[in-house]
Protein backbone atom coordinates (compact mmCIF):
# COMPACT_ATOMS: atom_id res chain seq x y z
CA UNK A 1 0.00 0.00 0.00
CA UNK A 2 2.16 2.75 -1.41
CA UNK A 3 4.59 2.49 1.40
CA UNK A 4 7.49 4.98 1.06
CA UNK A 5 5.18 6.86 3.27
CA UNK A 6 2.77 4.16 5.03
CA UNK A 7 5.29 3.84 7.26
CA UNK A 8 3.81 7.16 8.92
CA UNK A 9 -0.02 6.01 9.36
CA UNK A 10 0.19 2.02 9.75
CA UNK A 11 -0.28 0.28 12.79
CA UNK A 12 -0.79 -2.95 13.34
CA UNK A 13 -3.01 -5.37 15.58
CA UNK A 14 -1.09 -8.27 16.85
CA UNK A 15 -3.45 -9.78 19.62
CA UNK A 16 -4.79 -12.60 18.23
CA UNK A 17 -8.06 -12.83 20.04
CA UNK A 18 -8.69 -9.32 19.69
CA UNK A 19 -8.40 -9.69 16.00
CA UNK A 20 -10.99 -12.11 16.29
CA UNK A 21 -13.25 -10.22 18.38
CA UNK A 22 -12.93 -7.75 15.74
CA UNK A 23 -13.98 -10.28 13.15
CA UNK A 24 -16.96 -11.02 15.55
CA UNK A 25 -18.61 -7.64 14.92
CA UNK A 26 -19.00 -8.50 11.47
CA UNK A 27 -21.13 -10.63 9.22
CA UNK A 28 -17.83 -12.50 7.44
CA UNK A 29 -19.00 -16.58 7.02
CA UNK A 30 -17.08 -19.42 6.51
CA UNK A 31 -18.14 -19.61 2.73
CA UNK A 32 -16.26 -16.00 2.22
CA UNK A 33 -14.17 -14.15 0.09
CA UNK A 34 -12.86 -11.56 2.01
CA UNK A 35 -9.96 -9.04 0.99
CA UNK A 36 -7.60 -8.40 3.40
CA UNK A 37 -5.37 -4.54 2.08
CA UNK A 38 -2.17 -3.84 3.55
CA UNK A 39 -1.97 -7.27 5.48
CA UNK A 40 1.54 -6.34 7.04
CA UNK A 41 2.83 -9.64 8.26
CA UNK A 42 -0.38 -11.32 8.12
CA UNK A 43 -2.31 -11.04 11.84
CA UNK A 44 -5.41 -10.31 10.98
CA UNK A 45 -5.11 -12.20 7.34
CA UNK A 46 -4.07 -15.60 9.30
CA UNK A 47 -7.50 -15.22 11.98
CA UNK A 48 -9.14 -14.38 8.81
CA UNK A 49 -8.14 -17.74 7.42
CA UNK A 50 -9.32 -19.98 10.15
CA UNK A 51 -13.15 -17.88 9.50
CA UNK A 52 -13.80 -17.67 5.68
CA UNK A 53 -13.37 -19.74 2.67
CA UNK A 54 -10.63 -17.92 1.20
CA UNK A 55 -8.66 -14.59 2.00
CA UNK A 56 -6.98 -12.11 -0.88
CA UNK A 57 -3.97 -10.43 0.93
CA UNK A 58 -2.47 -7.08 -0.63
CA UNK A 59 1.06 -5.95 0.70
CA UNK A 60 3.50 -4.57 -1.81
CA UNK A 61 6.06 -3.11 0.76
CA UNK A 62 8.84 -5.33 0.86
CA UNK A 63 9.96 -6.64 3.53
CA UNK A 64 5.88 -6.66 4.86
CA UNK A 65 5.36 -8.94 1.82
CA UNK A 66 8.39 -11.16 2.99
CA UNK A 67 7.39 -11.89 6.17
CA UNK A 68 3.28 -12.31 4.91
CA UNK A 69 4.44 -14.96 2.14
CA UNK A 70 6.38 -16.80 5.06
CA UNK A 71 3.60 -16.84 8.07
CA UNK A 72 1.11 -17.96 5.16
CA UNK A 73 2.96 -20.69 3.69
CA UNK A 74 0.23 -23.07 5.78
CA UNK A 75 -2.64 -21.60 5.25
CA UNK A 76 -3.74 -23.06 1.79
CA UNK A 77 -6.99 -20.72 1.86
CA UNK A 78 -4.48 -17.20 1.91
CA UNK A 79 -4.27 -15.77 -1.68
CA UNK A 80 -1.02 -13.31 -1.22
CA UNK A 81 -1.42 -10.54 -3.50
CA UNK A 82 2.36 -8.32 -4.00
CA UNK A 83 0.11 -5.20 -5.57
CA UNK A 84 -1.21 -1.83 -4.57
CA UNK A 85 -4.54 -2.38 -3.51
CA UNK A 86 -5.28 1.15 -5.19
CA UNK A 87 -4.31 -0.61 -8.72
CA UNK A 88 -6.24 -3.92 -8.08
CA UNK A 89 -8.74 -5.12 -10.21
CA UNK A 90 -11.74 -6.42 -7.81
CA UNK A 91 -13.13 -9.24 -7.59
CA UNK A 92 -15.66 -10.80 -9.88
CA UNK A 93 -17.47 -12.68 -7.41
CA UNK A 94 -18.97 -11.48 -4.20
CA UNK A 95 -16.60 -10.59 -1.59
CA UNK A 96 -16.54 -9.16 1.53
CA UNK A 97 -13.63 -6.82 2.97
CA UNK A 98 -11.54 -6.37 6.58
CA UNK A 99 -8.80 -5.10 7.06
CA UNK A 100 -6.58 -1.93 8.90
CA UNK A 101 -5.64 0.21 6.51
CA UNK A 102 -3.05 2.43 6.30
CA UNK A 103 -4.57 5.72 7.97
CA UNK A 104 -3.42 7.91 4.86
CA UNK A 105 -5.29 6.09 2.08
CA UNK A 106 -8.50 5.40 4.41
CA UNK A 107 -10.61 8.08 2.04
CA UNK A 108 -8.49 6.22 -1.14
CA UNK A 109 -9.35 3.19 -0.36
CA UNK A 110 -13.14 3.66 0.12
CA UNK A 111 -14.00 5.80 -2.71
CA UNK A 112 -12.14 2.50 -4.84
CA UNK A 113 -14.63 -0.11 -2.35
CA UNK A 114 -17.75 2.02 -3.18
CA UNK A 115 -17.32 3.45 -6.98
CA UNK A 116 -17.76 0.44 -8.93
CA UNK A 117 -20.66 -1.63 -10.34
CA UNK A 118 -22.44 -3.63 -8.01
CA UNK A 119 -21.13 -6.74 -9.93
CA UNK A 120 -17.22 -5.07 -8.24
CA UNK A 121 -18.62 -3.63 -4.95
CA UNK A 122 -18.54 -5.43 -1.98
CA UNK A 123 -21.05 -7.14 0.15
CA UNK A 124 -19.53 -5.61 3.12
CA UNK A 125 -16.95 -3.47 4.48
CA UNK A 126 -14.76 -3.09 7.99
CA UNK A 127 -12.32 -1.23 8.07
CA UNK A 128 -9.76 -0.25 11.43
CA UNK A 129 -9.73 3.71 10.84
CA UNK A 130 -9.29 7.05 12.31
CA UNK A 131 -12.24 7.78 15.04
CA UNK A 132 -12.26 11.39 13.25
CA UNK A 133 -12.61 9.60 9.82
CA UNK A 134 -15.48 7.24 10.73
CA UNK A 135 -17.36 9.88 12.19
CA UNK A 136 -17.46 11.85 9.45
CA UNK A 137 -18.26 9.51 7.01
CA UNK A 138 -21.10 8.33 9.66
CA UNK A 139 -23.88 10.96 9.02
CA UNK A 140 -25.41 11.92 12.91
CA UNK A 141 -26.71 15.24 14.02
CA UNK A 142 -23.75 15.54 16.61
CA UNK A 143 -21.14 16.50 14.34
CA UNK A 144 -20.33 17.66 10.59
CA UNK A 145 -20.77 14.70 7.50
CA UNK A 146 -17.54 15.02 5.18
CA UNK A 147 -18.14 15.48 1.79
CA UNK A 148 -16.83 11.52 1.17
CA UNK A 149 -19.66 10.86 3.98
CA UNK A 150 -22.39 12.80 1.93
CA UNK A 151 -21.36 11.20 -1.79
CA UNK A 152 -22.37 8.01 -0.06
CA UNK A 153 -24.53 7.85 1.97
CA UNK A 154 -27.50 7.16 -0.90
CA UNK A 155 -26.26 3.61 -1.34
CA UNK A 156 -24.10 2.39 2.12
CA UNK A 157 -25.10 2.33 5.37
CA UNK A 158 -22.67 3.20 7.65
CA UNK A 159 -22.00 2.79 12.36
CA UNK A 160 -18.74 2.21 14.55
CA UNK A 161 -18.84 -1.06 15.30
CA UNK A 162 -15.97 -0.56 18.09
CA UNK A 163 -13.71 1.95 19.66
CA UNK A 164 -10.15 0.25 19.79
CA UNK A 165 -7.68 1.66 22.41
CA UNK A 166 -4.36 2.84 21.28
CA UNK A 167 -2.20 0.66 22.90
CA UNK A 168 -4.04 -2.63 21.04
CA UNK A 169 -1.29 -1.09 18.38
CA UNK A 170 2.47 -1.86 17.41
CA UNK A 171 3.19 1.42 17.27
CA UNK A 172 0.20 2.62 19.51
CA UNK A 173 -1.21 5.61 17.01
CA UNK A 174 -1.35 8.97 17.84
CA UNK A 175 -4.83 9.12 17.67
CA UNK A 176 -8.00 7.07 18.70
CA UNK A 177 -9.43 4.00 16.36
CA UNK A 178 -12.65 2.20 15.53
CA UNK A 179 -13.62 -0.83 13.23
CA UNK A 180 -16.01 1.69 10.70
CA UNK A 181 -18.48 -0.86 9.09
CA UNK A 182 -20.35 -0.09 5.92
CA UNK A 183 -22.79 -1.83 4.16
CA UNK A 184 -24.70 -1.49 1.00
CA UNK A 185 -28.34 0.14 1.29
CA UNK A 186 -31.14 -2.54 0.54
CA UNK A 187 -33.03 -0.28 -0.68
CA UNK A 188 -30.84 2.82 -2.31
CA UNK A 189 -31.60 6.03 -1.80
CA UNK A 190 -31.16 7.07 -5.38
CA UNK A 191 -30.76 4.88 -8.50
CA UNK A 192 -26.72 3.60 -8.85
CA UNK A 193 -26.90 5.34 -12.70
CA UNK A 194 -27.17 9.01 -10.52
CA UNK A 195 -24.13 8.06 -8.95
CA UNK A 196 -21.60 10.31 -10.66
CA UNK A 197 -23.73 12.84 -11.53
CA UNK A 198 -25.47 13.33 -7.50
CA UNK A 199 -21.11 13.06 -6.34
CA UNK A 200 -20.75 16.14 -8.81
CA UNK A 201 -23.35 17.69 -6.72
CA UNK A 202 -22.14 17.21 -3.52
CA UNK A 203 -18.87 18.00 -4.76
CA UNK A 204 -19.69 21.48 -6.07
CA UNK A 205 -22.15 22.32 -2.95
CA UNK A 206 -19.03 21.33 -0.29
CA UNK A 207 -16.48 23.34 -2.48
CA UNK A 208 -18.33 26.64 -3.02
CA UNK A 209 -20.48 28.08 -0.86
CA UNK A 210 -21.96 30.27 -3.99
CA UNK A 211 -23.12 27.39 -5.18
CA UNK A 212 -24.88 25.64 -2.26
CA UNK A 213 -26.79 29.41 -1.67
CA UNK A 214 -28.24 29.28 -4.99
CA UNK A 215 -30.20 26.07 -4.20
CA UNK A 216 -33.49 26.83 -3.00
CA UNK A 217 -33.30 24.55 0.00
CA UNK A 218 -36.54 26.69 1.68
CA UNK A 219 -38.84 24.43 -0.80
CA UNK A 220 -37.17 21.07 0.67
CA UNK A 221 -38.13 21.96 3.29
CA UNK A 222 -34.49 22.85 4.97
CA UNK A 223 -33.65 25.79 6.96
CA UNK A 224 -31.02 27.85 4.65
CA UNK A 225 -28.56 28.39 7.37
CA UNK A 226 -27.59 24.98 7.99
CA UNK A 227 -24.14 23.98 5.94
CA UNK A 228 -23.95 21.49 3.52
CA UNK A 229 -21.85 19.13 6.14
CA UNK A 230 -24.89 19.38 8.45
CA UNK A 231 -27.89 17.47 6.39
CA UNK A 232 -29.22 14.40 6.10
CA UNK A 233 -28.85 12.24 3.26
CA UNK A 234 -32.41 12.21 2.69
CA UNK A 235 -32.47 16.02 2.52
CA UNK A 236 -29.16 16.02 0.24
CA UNK A 237 -31.42 13.68 -2.46
CA UNK A 238 -34.39 16.32 -1.70
CA UNK A 239 -31.71 18.92 -2.22
CA UNK A 240 -30.38 16.95 -5.70
CA UNK A 241 -33.69 16.09 -7.09
CA UNK A 242 -34.40 19.61 -7.50
CA UNK A 243 -31.22 20.72 -8.74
Amino acid sequence: MRRQVATHSQHFLRNPRLIAELIGHSNIRRGDLVIDIGAGSGAITAVLAHRCRQVLAYENEPGALNKLQQNMRRHKNVKVIAQDFLLAKLPDEPYKVFANIPFHLSADIVRKLTSNNEMHAPRSIYLIVQKQFAQKIVPSDRHFTSQLGTQLAPWWQTRIRRPLRRTDFTPPPAVDTVLLELKPRPEPLLPTLERDEYQSFVAKCYASQKVFATIPRAKAGINPERKPSELTPEEWVRLYSMS
